[in-house]
């Protein structure tokens, strides 16, 4: 581990850009219709008690990494092999996110430039931060942070303004009853994005008060979750569900339908200055996530040296995932929530919890 400290409002901004960060930027549980923003309300609430299991592991381990402690757990052995197997998960995903960032600049600012050189571009950023160190991402995460939400509560005033917000959109309430709710939230809001927080079980071991971990942790979940359902019942209820379910960028077709009298408009560029800056930090926390752990598991002194040839992993990932946007979606709908999300968010921790449970219990007893 680096010999870094972040403080508890470090990680709770680190936390609150990762999970708004490419959840923002597609249309989130729109299989829930109009009640969209009610699965991911649930979602968040399924979110919390997977962090309480995250940050339990973690009390019962705080000062060394998950690599470290899944071999105390397991075994050596199994211990290892899970370990590395989490750190390929976080490039995954990590290229996942690239991916969805490098679609999303390529369809509305540069129609005419490869993705693997606007991905490249963008890598090559978070390579330079991720180098630094979790110090310097946390600080840029404080800065970055306040431009973000400026810019959410002007585009949320100006949507309000131009009176683009029809309520009828987001009626009949639960309109077919809970299940179809319930079905996306086990599906998919559930996992994407509050289960994903698990690769904060890599950052917590550098807080510098550990006490504060849980409340920060819920905090930062229950905020993005508001968030969220809020940015789905806007996108909602000013394109309808039809528009919204069919748009690849719902957010940023909201925002390109705002006219205040007749002078502002167009005004999807700065708000696609918001979503990369979310983008930037969650590649960032899955990337630092990935170096962390290769260097612990393997122990490597120097973390910086690995920074390049994972990045370039990540990089060449995220182009060949899929042959195109689409099925890039429906592979993350599909097949990464079963074999991905399921096993590494939800499964395993509970397990490792109920093995650590007994074993500290043998220490103690």
């Amino acid at each position: 581990m680096e010999k870094a400290k972040i403080s508890a409002y470090q990680l709770f901004v680190l936390m609150l850009l990762f999970e708004l960060g490419s959840a923002l930027l597609v249309p989130l549980a729109i299989e829930a219709k109009q009640d969209a923003w009610l699965a991911i309300l649930l979602g968040m609430a399924g979110g919390f008690f997977l962090f309480l299991v995250y940050h339990r592991l973690y009390q019962y381990y705080p000062d060394i990494l998950p690599t470290e402690y899944a071999q105390k757990i397991m075994g050596k052995v199994f211990g290892r092999v899970l370990a590395f197997l989490y750190i390929l998960a976080f490039a995954y995903l990590g290229a996942r996110v690239l991916r969805d960032f490098g679609e999303m600049l390529v369809t509305f600012a540069y129609p005419d430039t490869p993705l693997f050189i606007v991905n490249a571009l963008l890598m090559l950023v978070i390579i330079y931060s991720v180098r630094k160190g979790i110090e310097v991402l946390a600080r840029a995460g404080e800065l970055l942070f306040v431009l973000m939400y400026l810019l959410a509560i002007t585009g949320f005033i100006l949507i309000v303004v131009s009176g683009l917000i029809d309520m009828n959109n987001l009626k009949p309430v639960l309109e077919e009853g809970i299940s179809p709710v319930m079905k996306v939230v086990f599906t998919q809001t559930l996992y994407f994005p509050f289960g994903e927080a698990i690769v904060f079980a890599m950052i917590l071991p550098y807080l510098n008060n550990p006490k504060k971990a849980k409340i920060t942790g819920l905090f930062a979940l229950g905020l993005s979750g508001i968030n969220l359902a809020l940015a789905m019942a806007i996108n909602i209820g000013v394109l309808g569900v039809d528009l919204t379910s069919r748009s690849q960028f719902p957010l940023l077709s909201t925002i390109q339908t705002i006219q205040v009298a007749d002078f502002l408009e167009r005004l999807d560029v700065y708000f696609m200055l918001a979503l990369v800056i979310g983008g930037f930090f969650k590649i960032s926390v899955f990337f630092y996530a990935a170096v962390t752990g290769i260097a612990s598991l393997f122990s490597i002194k120097e973390t910086s040296r690995l920074t390049y040839p994972i990045g370039l992993v990540i990089l060449f990932l995220s182009i060949t995932m899929a042959s195109n946007f689409p099925e890039h979606i429906q592979e993350g709908l599909e097949v990464v929530t079963l074999f991905v999300h399921l096993p590494f968010q939800v499964i395993i921790p509970v397990l490792l919890l109920v093995v650590a449970f007994f074993k500290n219990r043998k220490k103690h007893g």
